[in-house]
Formats: structure tokens, C-alpha cells, sequence
């Protein structure tokens, strides 16, 4: 193995760079070149222009910077179109093109850094002939396969102090906050930040509440003098068993037409339904602290989760475990097949062990 390339997909997330460090270091004390793809697989279209070497000098202090060295994106040529047998699907000639610009260049494996969709689009590589190697990437914390993904613990912290801050002015004030969390499917962040953050009451994917048992929550603590409340609800949450969505729009895709649903805006639309039903019997602010969650420098868990991470891709392209991803189990790193790890979503148990203890803490969930 002499020449490797590597590119991050998706969303931005901390710890990317400490990734992308890890590799490169890695790679350099096997004797292997590292190429790094700008823009994630756009990179692969742009010729010359869409890629840079990566030695040590290149990575010299950037493992505890937020982002990526070498930019992402999540629109684009590489934006999956559903195909036959339901499954997302690149553009044939697009892939087409990507394989030439990698054959050029002399890869013999590429490492994808990113979340399902990337890794997705990993897979279709893998099948035309590119060895892949993954490295998952998603603050949501909601694959299978791993026990953590790097960017979890981080995002987690911030929410944590978020909540904290937010406390103070809802006890001064005597208000009801809602505060919207990332949390599209899973309710990880939103869990473990509401904990972790002392809200007294957190809304998740997983357990569907009801305006009824928000307001007699409230309610109940009004009577006890407690006049305020802070509560953390993910952006996925459902009441009824539906979701909320900031606009839907149709764009052209592969000659029909694909609905984009965009979460966010959920607090708001929560505080606007209590209010109407309570009227003026509590004072409801919102707070959404979106991409705060993923911006920033990786604190010590995810920075030395992102180091093992980086290494253990290298040890697979060394031991030539193609078309596999780096996970941690039982504290350990190993591979599994990539298609396994984006078959399906890791939800919050309803029943489990974290969110019994936030009940039993006092700690409601709004059923």
C-alpha cells in the first residue's frame, strides 16, 4: 500500500480534524502517501484543484480545531437519488468520472469519514471496484454498530451548558423554556444533554408525548411554587405521532419528483400549541441551538475517540479489510461490514435503563 485517499462527508462534527490527523500520522509511519479530497466527494470531479497531499506539516496542530481541513458538503453530484429497489443511488457517470480521477491519482483505497449517507454512497464505490474503508461520523450517536461516535460527547456538553445558562433566566423570570435539540429519529443528544443539563422535562423520537401531559406537569409544579420550567425536546420529537417540519419542497430527481422535509422550528411550534390551550397560565420561550451543537473544538472523549478512530482505518487498509467501517465495542476498536452499519437506526430504549432513571429522578417525558 503506498498512496491512500481520504474525504469527509455530511455535516461538520468535532473531531474531524483529530480524524484526519490520526490518519495521515498513522499512514506516514507506514510509509503511505495520504491524498485528501476538498468538499467531500465533490472533490473527486474537480480534477487537480479537488485535492491536496496531506503529510505531517499539513496536520501539525489541528486535532483539537473544530470542522475539517478540507471542507464538506451534503449537496451536490453525490446527493443520493432513490433507485430501483428503494435504495440511493450516485449517477452512474458521476461515479464513472470519480473512478478515473482515483485511478489517475493511484489510490488504492479511499476512507470515507461520514454518516450514513455518506457511507452509503461508500458502498456503491465499493461495489464498482474502489476499496472503502469507513469511519463513522455523527453527533447523533444513532448508529448500531458502534458503542460511540465521536462528536456525541461534545455535542452533549454543549447542550449540558445550554440548559444550564437557559435555567437561570427561567427561574428569575418564572418561565416555561423549550429548548430544541438536534435529533432527527434518536433521542441520544436530547437525552443524555437534558440529563446532564438538569431539564425537567426532555421529548424524544422514541416516546411520544401529548400537550395534556405537558400542561398537567406544568401544573403540578406550579402548585409546589415551582413556576418555571426548563424543557429539552429534540427536533424529531412527535406529538400524536407527528413530526414537525420547518417547509417541504419538491426538487427533479432521476426523472420524478422527491419530497425534502427539513426538521426544526418544533419549539416554537410546541410553545404556540400550549399557549393557545393555556392561554396566559404560563410564560413559553423557546430556545433552538442548532448547529452550536456541532460547531467548535472536540473535548478530550471525542479527540481521543476521533485518534483511535483514525488509526484503526489505517490498521484496515493494512489488513485490507475493504468495504468496512471502524467501530468501538466493549471499549475496543474493530471493523464491521458497512452494510451493516447503515442498515438501520440505534434508538433510545422507551424502557430502558437511562430513561427509567431520569423518571425515577423526576425527570418527566411528557406521556
Amino acid at each position: 500500500m503506498k498512496r491512500i485517499g481520504i474525504l469527509t462527508g455530511g455535516g461538520d462534527c468535532p473531531g474531524l480534524n483529530a480524524v484526519i490527523s490520526s490518519i495521515v500520522r498513522s499512514a506516514n509511519h507506514h510509509g503511505i502517501e495520504v491524498i485528501g479530497f476538498k468538499k467531500g466527494y465533490e472533490g473527486l470531479l474537480l480534477g487537480d484543484a479537488g485535492y491536496v497531499k496531506l503529510g505531517l506539516a499539513e496536520v501539525r496542530g489541528i486535532a483539537h480545531l473544530g470542522g475539517t481541513i478540507l471542507g464538506t458538503t451534503n449537496r451536490g453530484n453525490f446527493s443520493s437519488k432513490m433507485g430501483a429497489g428503494n435504495k440511493m443511488r450516485i449517477d452512474t457517470e458521476v461515479l464513472d468520472r470519480s473512478k478515473e480521477q482515483i485511478a489517475r491519482i493511484g489510490l488504492e483505497c479511499l476512507v470515507v469519514i461520514g454518516g450514513d449517507g455518506s457511507l452509503s454512497t461508500a458502498l456503491q464505490f465499493q461495489e464498482e471496484g474502489t476499496p472503502i474503508v469507513g469511519v463513522p461520523k455523527t453527533i447523533d450517536n444513532d448508529l448500531g454498530v458502534t458503542e460511540r461516535t465521536f462528536g456525541f460527547s461534545t455535542g452533549v456538553d454543549i447542550i449540558s451548558e445550554s440548559l444550564g445558562r437557559i435555567h437561570t433566566t427561567a427561574v428569575s423570570h418564572d418561565r416555561v423554556f423549550l429548548v430544541e435539540t438536534m435529533g432527527r429519529s434518536a433521542g441520544w443528544l436530547t437525552l443524555y444533554g437534558g440529563i446532564a443539563g438538569g431539564a425537567d422535562m426532555i421529548l424524544i423520537p422514541e416516546i411520544n408525548f401529548s400537550y395534556d401531559s405537558i400542561l398537567t406537569f406544568l401544573r403540578e409544579r406550579k402548585k409546589n411554587n415551582r413556576n418555571y420550567a426548563v424543557i429539552a425536546i429534540a427536533e424529531g420529537a412527535t406529538a400524536d405521532g407527528n413530526m414537525v417540519f420547518q417547509n417541504k419542497h419538491s426538487f427533479s430527481a432521476n426523472k420524478g419528483e422527491k419530497q425534502e422535509h427539513l426538521l426544526g422550528g418544533i419549539a416554537n411550534y410546541v410553545a404556540d400549541t400550549l399557549h393557545s390551550i393555556a392561554g396566559e397560565e404560563f410564560e413559553f420561550k423557546t430556545a433552538i441551538l442548532g448547529h452550536l451543537q456541532r460547531g467548535g473544538s472536540p473535548n478530550a472523549e471525542d479527540r481521543i475517540l476521533s485518534e483511535r478512530f483514525g488509526e484503526g482505518a489505517v490498521r484496515a487498509i493494512l489488513d485490507q479489510k475493504f468495504g468496512e467501517m471502524v467501530a468501538l465495542k466493549a471499549d475496543k476498536i474493530v471493523t464491521v461490514p458497512i452494510e451493516e452499519a447503515v442498515r438501520e437506526v440505534r434508538h433510545v430504549d422507551p424502557m430502558g435503563e437511562m430513561v427509567t432513571m431520569a423518571k425515577n429522578v423526576g425527570i418527566s417525558f411528557g406521556e
